[in-house]
């Protein structure tokens, strides 16, 4: 078993928290921003369990970036 180091955005939707894989494009929720990470965490190991080496390669062989961005506004 090894550990693999992925990205979680986490953000507030209504009255709890939507969380997001963008590596994977993975996403589960929660109550709270704990239980989102720990929701989407086992949605991410669920994924690697369940699918086919080809829908891993294809998910994990592109390219992600998250980067600052500044916008101007009126």
């Amino acid at each position: 078993m090894r550990t693999i180091h992925f990205t979680a955005v986490i953000e507030r939707e209504g009255n709890g928290y939507v969380a997001l894989c963008p590596d994977l494009d993975i996403a589960s929720q929660g109550d709270t921003v704990e239980e989102a990470r720990t929701m989407l965490k086992e949605a991410v190991e669920l994924f690697f369990e369940c699918a086919d080496e080809d829908e891993i390669q294809r998910r994990t062989e592109g390219e992600c970036y998250i980067v600052p961005m500044e916008c101007s506004i009126a």
